[in-house]
């Protein structure tokens, strides 16, 4: 059986533009996704825009926020020096994965939207019939990416994402560079989010899984797991 590969790509923006307020890489939205690919035995890459070392949002590792697999990991000096030593997404542009998965924390808002490298590896896999997921803020690095029909490629597709009223209730809506959740029904997607805010929401669209929130982050890799056992499986 041939070992599937996933590419995990994360942010490496650690501080708010002009502010004195740290962000980056939320740290569940990454724990549990590299901790499931990791016991099924598959190849995982991660890449940031610039590559390098990854800043964690530091709200993440509140008691709060970090559960007992995510605190594990933290408290693991292996997988703290993984993250110093990410590739950049241009080193893997060229490669062909199994499925690619964008990480959030609002780091991700700031390197994710504009990088034309990230772009074509969503496009390139996207059409190559890959998958692709993206939780919380990383569902940002969907906004821009366009077909090769000139189409962009969340239009008329169901997604989620950080909603604004949970933005509102982690006290960043004013320091964000824009509104997620409008930008993606700007773009024509059919956006959705759980009633109530910090509930675990998954949406799978086809190739397309998005989560809502860090709450989603377990649920989000069980469903992106399963999806790729089932390709494996093919």
């Amino acid at each position: 059986m041939d070992i599937l590969h996933i590419l995990l790509v994360v942010t490496g923006t650690g501080k708010y533009p002009n502010r004195d307020l740290k962000t980056g890489l939320w740290l569940s939205e990454f724990t549990h996704i590299y901790h499931g690919a990791k016991e099924k035995g598959y190849s995982i890459t991660v890449a940031s825009p610039q590559g390098g070392g990854i800043p964690i949002d530091p709200v993440s590792l509140k008691p709060i926020y970090l559960d007992k697999l995510s605190r594990n990991y933290w408290n693991d000096p292996k997988f703290r020096d993984m993250l110093c030593h990410t590739k950049s997404l241009k080193e893997v542009s060229g490669q062909l994965f199994n499925f690619v998965y964008l990480a959030g924390g609002h780091g991700s808002m700031f390197d994710f939207p504009d990088n034309l490298a990230l772009q074509t590896i969503i496009k390139n896999h996207y059409e190559d019939n890959k998958k692709v997921g993206a939780i919380c803020h990383g569902v940002c690095g969907l906004l821009h990416v366009k077909l090769s029909s000139g189409q962009y490629l969340i239009k008329g597709k169901k997604l989620t994402g950080f909603s604004w009223v949970e933005e509102i209730l982690a006290g960043r809506s004013k320091v964000v560079p824009f509104n997620l959740e409008a930008a993606l029904k700007e773009r024509g997607s059919d956006y959705s989010k759980s009633l109530i805010p910090m509930i675990p929401k998954v949406v799978v669209d086809g190739n397309l899984i998005t989560g809502q929130d860090p709450f989603s982050s377990k649920k989000m890799a069980e469903i992106v797991l399963r999806q790729m056992a089932g390709n494996q499986k093919d």
